[in-house]
């Protein structure tokens, strides 16, 4: 136990005017010289010395009229020491031995303070009701109020905290005020707004009802909900023009003002349109442009304003970027595609809600104001496994995927996933990323690859390097002459036929682009694994696997983003928009910067959201957007949930799969 925490509880006490230790009026009884002497040591602070005095005391005089107030002491010092069980061994001595003595209700409420101290809380919850029951004086009702609520506000409940607090606050008198209202501020200061709201209607006093409505507004502010704490603090400041966080409340109420001034209806947009990643960037624009003039057709008003940025491929000008975006006051932000990390925390910093359109690790974590809207390996491995569990009836897997990081991930994911459907991963196999024969993984995955120990390898080395022509010429005559058997039958068949594959899974989840996959999938067929599904990443939604492997690649089954042949009119809708104003088709990066503009296009025009923090509070709590890249909603993180496509091979093109 901290000495800080029992000084404190002292303090109170003494503060209180109920402290054990404390002077003893003079008594008429033997031994009352040993007793004063001990008391004058006590206050010299020589705990050792008067414990051991007040200890003689007691044992010598214990039928003398200051026995009861000599235990009452030793207890208390055995308190200042932080020796709580001995403390309490003492207290109870004094209740059982001297039931009558004015002493008792000063040695039950220390009895509840040594648990307290001890942290033993529960048996101070347990206990203090007893001791209540016994209609103890006003003084320790009041005491063992402030202790309960002291006990509750260690326990982190501030709502019972401040309800004791009140209580003892009820029963208090001029001095006694002050402590206990410090008390209930710092309790009131964890309560939630809507707590400390009910409790403003319970209280009648002026100065407390005027701090509880300046702290609701304080904490309105704190949990970035601007609308409620504006109207708190204003009424405050017109209620209580005098109280003593006046010009606090002036100042926070000017911070949120500021913070309104921004342009509600106007959209950064953070994209490479130069650099390396220049197609992705100008693809999502694309998608933003198409969004912007739907959005703003029919002359809508307030009409959507965008600032674009160019990124540059480069972090550095990512973050640049966004407080330039920031000082011309953006509501929001779209994008990066690549360099999202810089750009994410300078937003975060800033406030700004920024959808960034990225697959990069632990984006959305950045903060509360990160949202991502893409396509990620964990929904793709999902909605896979889902649909072979769930749909295909499907219960053994392998992995064959590359040695690199996206391969890794994939495989992991994927091996995750299927444990926690109950299913069971069967053979995991890598490859080199830069390879072109896949014969061994294959092998290895079907019990048909088999090494050659290095001992028999020397052994065949050495038997051929001593053999001689004769002896050669002699073996090739003996089997000649040998007589035929089921074992030379069997040498007689032909040398390239081995053991036949053994493939003990159902599926097998290749995570690769298809210039790879489309050199895996001819080779799993050669070396007779067949009859299996075939599972791709969104990689594999592309014609040129079609191209490499038809026959071979045919039921393979991969999930997407979007879908341009998608049955869905709302997808046809954008498709055929997008094909008439850039004559081309769009993908998932054009189809998902649409997406993201529509839902921050309509979330800007509400009316209700007039700040920043409300803005982001809405996206976290949007249900089933439905855009072109499918239903998609914001989880407690900022990543988006949303129901991939799944698409098949049949023939030469990728069909939809329906899904449950």
């Amino acid at each position: 136990m901290k000495p800080t925490k029992i000084i404190l509880l002292l303090m109170a006490a003494l503060f209180l005017g109920a402290c054990a230790i404390k002077p003893v009026p003079e008594k008429v009884g033997p031994g009352y010289q040993l007793f004063s002497q001990a008391e004058k040591i006590l206050q010299e602070k020589s705990y050792e010395k008067a414990l051991a005095q007040f200890r003689e005391y007691y044992e010598r005089f214990p039928d003398a009229p200051l026995a009861d107030a000599a235990l009452m002491k030793m207890g208390s010092i055995h308190t200042i020491l932080g020796d709580f069980e001995q403390a309490r061994l003492i207290y109870q001595r004094l209740i059982d031995e001297y039931p009558g003595s004015h002493f008792v209700p000063d040695a039950r409420f220390e009895i509840l303070a040594t648990h307290y101290n001890q942290g033993e809380y529960g048996n101070v919850i347990e206990q203090a009701p007893h001791f209540l029951e016994q209609k103890p004086s006003r003084v320790h009702i009041l005491r063992t109020y402030v202790l309960l609520g002291d006990t509750y506000k260690a326990m982190s409940s501030p709502k019972d905290a401040v309800n004791y607090y009140i209580m003892a606050l009820r029963k208090s008198k001029d001095l006694e005020k002050d402590s206990i209202v410090k008390k209930l501020k710092d309790a009131v200061w964890g309560l939630e707004p809507e707590d400390i709201a009910t409790l403003f209607n319970q209280v009648k006093d002026d100065a407390l009802k005027g701090y509880l409505m300046f702290q609701l507004g304080l904490n309105y502010a704190e949990e970035e909900r601007y609308d409620e704490a504006l109207k708190v603090l204003t009424a405050f400041t017109a209620k209580f023009p005098e109280h003593e966080n006046m010009q606090q409340a002036k100042s926070l109420i000017a911070s949120i003002n500021k913070r309104s001034v921004y342009s509600r209806y106007t959209i950064g947009c953070l994209l490479p349109l130069s650099g390396p990643y220049k197609i992705y960037g100008n693809g999502a624009l694309k998608g933003i442009q198409l969004a912007f003039n739907q959005f703003n057709a029919g002359n809508r008003q307030p009409s959507i304003k965008i600032i674009v940025k160019d990124t540059a491929s480069d972090s550095v000008k990512a973050a640049v970027a966004v407080k330039e975006l920031f000082e011309e006051n953006v509501a929001a932000i779209i994008g990066p595609v690549v360099t999202s990390g810089s750009a994410a925390r300078e937003a975060q910093n800033h406030g700004i809600p920024i959808i960034t359109l990225t697959q990069k690790d632990s984006i959305p974590e950045i903060g509360e104001y990160v949202f991502r809207n893409f396509i990620t390996p964990g929904m793709q491995v999902k909605a896979l496994v889902s649909y072979a569990v769930e749909e295909l009836g499907l219960k053994s897997y392998a992995i064959l995927y590359p040695d690199e990081k996206y391969g890794k991930t994939f495989m992991n994911l994927f091996w995750d996933e299927v444990i926690a459907h109950e299913g069971k991963v069967v053979g995991v196999e890598s490859y080199r990323p830069d390879g072109t024969d896949f014969a061994d993984p294959i092998k290895k995955l079907v019990g048909l690859y088999y090494e050659v120990p290095e001992e028999l390898k020397n052994i065949d080395e050495t038997a051929n390097e001593n053999e001689t022509d004769e002896t050669i010429k002699e073996n090739i005559v003996e089997t000649l002459l040998s007589p035929l058997d089921e074992d030379s039958e069997s040498w007689n068949m032909k040398e390239n036929e081995g053991p036949e594959a053994i493939v003990d899974f159902d599926a097998v989840f290749i995570p690769d682009a298809p210039k790879k996959s489309g050199l895996i999938i001819p080779q799993l067929a050669f070396y007779d694994v067949k009859d299996i599904y075939l599972f791709g990443t969104n990689l594999w939604h592309s014609d040129s696997l079609i191209d490499m492997t038809f026959k071979h690649a045919q039921g393979a089954i991969m999930p997407d983003g979007f879908f341009p042949e998608s049955r869905s009119k709302n997808v046809k809708q954008f498709v055929d928009s997008y094909n008439e104003i850039f004559h081309q088709k769009p993908g998932f990066i054009e189809a998902a910067a649409y997406d993201t503009a529509l839902i921050l296009f309509q979330m800007v025009s509400r009316s209700d959201i007039r700040f920043r923090s409300v803005l982001k509070n809405e996206l976290k709590r949007l249900a089933g957007f439905q855009g072109v890249t499918g239903l998609t909603s914001f989880d407690n993180n900022g990543d988006a949930i949303k129901d991939l496509y799944l698409l098949q091979i049949r023939g030469q093109r990728f069909v939809e799969l329906e899904q449950r």
